[in-house]
């Protein structure tokens, strides 16, 4: 039943019609299918939204053929749904605010737990103009949608209708492909079981062969003499009844060499009969030759000896097999096109080296939109080293008709060296000779210097993790040797040094235990209300101990917020070490706190050497590391890592100001109550 909470009518005019054109898809509550998921999950990464669907609108529901971001919802009821609302209309429906649109003040997805802000549905339009679904974004925060972005999703929108249309068209192909076989299985039963009486009466049921729809020949003798043939089989042969009286092997000479003729030799010699299924034959029309494929039985009938012939039946589903390829390759363009963001794509002449190329593809290589870029310039850009092998997996892709797949370096004109991620298959012309390549690449150079930083990373944390382990072995084993003396000074001094050993190994595993926590998703944060400058005063009591720096607190003193204390303790820590750390000139070190509308902002400053402009945009990345010449630095570079997802966690914001020579602040931001 329709509950509608639109306050407005949602069934369109023509919505009985509209409900037989869908049935007539056979496509409501099918399993997921990789051809639609992989053009929802496209969506959220051309669009940037967390959730992305394939909606078909029924009588009283809407079922998610495909649903990335919605977890596992596989319908919703129609009068809820937004699905129900761009079914009325055949441009796209946009909400770029759901609270400021008056239709939707009582829609419980807007009002409710859900949180709906934003909507984009782009209606499904069959052949013959019927709405019957829609490819939708939706997002739980406010954003604007310009004309480029429709214009993007409505075209996502006919691929997910062309979809439909094959998928239906495929199906079809296959039960009509199951509807044949099953005939030919009836007839060849019928065949078999009246051949011997035929071959008695010597008919050799001329008659029922040339009569039948399905393609049959009669093969005589070691020489495979064609001594029958219906127009069917003749048909798939290009050939006509002069052909009869000749030899297999003189009338389709194409066929020496492929595995039907070995078929054919084994089941004369044997007696055994043989089956296929789509088995691909290269045949000779006319001057073309033509690849086709078949369903085949070849069956043995009479005696054994130069009397025996062999009965060819057979099945063309030359279309069913192309229909399925079609299929498979939109799946494998799709799965190629998921890195949408950086992607470019270019189609090459192999005969003239000249590539049609996207300003994306060019850009990948260095070069602008309007420059001339062709297949020597491409092999020129990679690094000597890669350019055999990646035109050793082009040729294999060439040989096979399949898709190769390559990670490469290019060297751009300035000296720069960058990452290429690459995919590409062979095209041929009408003739089957390869003529062009066509081709998708992305620019992978941040995911391979973060797979560098990783590395980097776990020798770091080796060497960091091996020095205390190396001292609290060597005091343990001091200890040990003078377990039986009385207590001396060196009892102290090696306790103390096993201690600080210990604290440095303790922090290093905090630390690998916090990011592991984060990757889970397993960082739990225990909010209460507490005084902002309370906390200040209470934290880096190590560093006040020393009295070596005065931290000075500013700013609102009864500022009060509800957080995790525990955790932004943690965060001020880490700011207020690494001024320790770097700064050590910096005898003051300022702790401000400062309302910033519904926020609370708290920086930490020093006035030491400050930071290269070159650094700060990855000072909160995960492993990296700040490393100076002079300076040798431990630590394994998550610190600020662990602070900004913290603070991420909280629904804030973090950054870093500074200045070479007059020195750094580091902030971050965080709602002053629960959001």
């Amino acid at each position: 039943m329709i509950e509608n909470t639109f306050g407005m009518n949602i069934i369109p005019e023509n919505d009985s019609e509209r409900l037989i054109v869908l049935k007539r898809y056979r496509i409501m509550d099918t399993p997921s299918e990789a051809s639609f998921d992989n053009i929802a999950k496209l969506c959220t990464k051309i669009f940037n939204t967390p959730i992305s669907l394939v909606s078909l609108v029924d009588a009283d529901r809407v079922f998610f053929k495909a649903n990335v971001g919605m977890g596992k919802a596989v319908e919703a009821n129609r009068g809820k749904s937004l699905c129900a609302l761009a079914v009325l209309n055949p441009e796209i429906t946009v909400f770029e605010d759901a609270l400021k649109e008056p239709c939707l003040i009582a829609n419980p997805n807007v009002v409710g737990n859900f949180g709906l802000r934003f909507y984009a549905g782009a209606p499904l339009i069959t052949h013959d103009g019927f709405l019957i679904g829609t490819l939708c974004i939706i997002d739980q925060k406010p954003r604007e949608f310009t004309a480029l972005e429709k214009e993007i999703l409505a075209g996502m929108a006919t691929s997910v209708m062309d979809q439909i249309e094959l998928r239906i068209s495929a199906l079809e192909e296959i039960e009509n492909h199951q509807s044949t076989n099953l005939l030919l299985s009836e007839q060849k039963e019928e065949l078999v079981t009246s051949n011997e009486h035929l071959f008695e009466s010597g008919l050799r049921f001329r008659n029922l062969i040339k009569e039948s729809p399905t393609a049959i020949a009669i093969l005589k003798g070691p020489e495979l003499i064609i001594d029958n043939a219906n127009d069917a089989i003749l048909k798939i042969w290009a050939k006509d009844q002069s052909v009869i009286g000749q030899p297999l092997s003189m009338v389709l000479p194409t066929l020496q060499g492929q595995p039907i003729m070995d078929f054919l030799k084994d089941v004369y010699i044997s007696g055994k009969p043989v089956y296929g299924n789509e088995a691909k034959l290269t045949m000779l029309h006319g001057e073309e030759k033509k690849d086709i494929y078949v369903n085949f039985t070849y069956q043995s009938i009479g005696a054994a000896g130069e009397t025996r012939e062999l009965m060819i039946v057979a099945n063309e589903v030359t279309e069913q097999v192309n229909a399925r390829k079609a299929v498979e390759e939109i799946n494998q363009r799709l799965e190629i096109a998921l890195d949408a963001s950086k992607l470019g794509s270019t189609e090459v002449d192999l005969a003239t080296g000249i590539m049609q190329s996207t300003a994306q593809f060019k850009a990948n290589y260095g070069y602008g939109k309007d420059e001339t870029f062709n297949y020597p310039d491409l092999f020129n850009a990679m690094l000597p080293e890669y350019r055999d092998r990646v035109k050793g997996l082009v040729q294999e892709a060439i040989a096979k008709d399949s898709i190769y797949k390559a990670e490469y370096p290019v060297k751009w004109r300035d000296g720069s060296i960058h990452w290429i991620s690459a995919h590409g298959r062979p095209r041929y012309d009408e003739h089957g000779k390869v003529n062009r390549m066509v081709g998708m690449t992305a620019d992978v150079t941040e995911s391979k210097l973060f797979e560098q930083r990783k590395d980097d990373f776990l020798s770091i944390a080796s060497h960091e993790l091996k020095t205390p382990v190396t001292s609290l072995k060597a005091s343990l084993q001091l200890l040990d040797r003078i377990k039986e003396k009385p207590t001396s000074p060196i009892h102290v001094k090696l306790i103390e040094q096993a201690n600080r050993s210990m604290e440095k190994m303790s922090v290093l595993v905090d630390d690998l235990l916090n990011v592991n926590r984060m990757a889970e998703g397993q960082l739990k944060l225990i909010k209460t209300t507490f005084t902002v400058a309370d906390m200040l005063k209470l934290c880096c009591n190590h560093v006040r101990f020393e009295n070596k720096y005065q931290l000075i607190i500013e700013g609102d003193q009864d500022l009060q917020i509800y957080a995790d204390e525990n955790r932004i303790d943690q965060v001020v820590v880490n700011f207020i070490n690494n001024a320790v750390k770097y700064a050590p000139d910096s005898k003051d070190i300022y702790l401000n706190i400062e309302r910033v509308g519904n926020y609370v902002k708290v920086s930490v400053k020093d006035t030491g050497p400050g930071i290269e402009s070159h650094i700060l945009p990855n000072l909160f990345d995960r492993y990296y590391r700040v490393s100076y010449e002079s300076e040798n630095y431990t630590g394994l570079g998550l610190g600020l890592y662990i602070c900004s997802e913290i603070i991420k966690r909280h629904g804030g914001d973090i950054g870093v100001e500074s200045e070479v020579g007059i020195g750094s602040t580091f902030w971050f931001t965080i709602p002053i109550n629960e959001t």
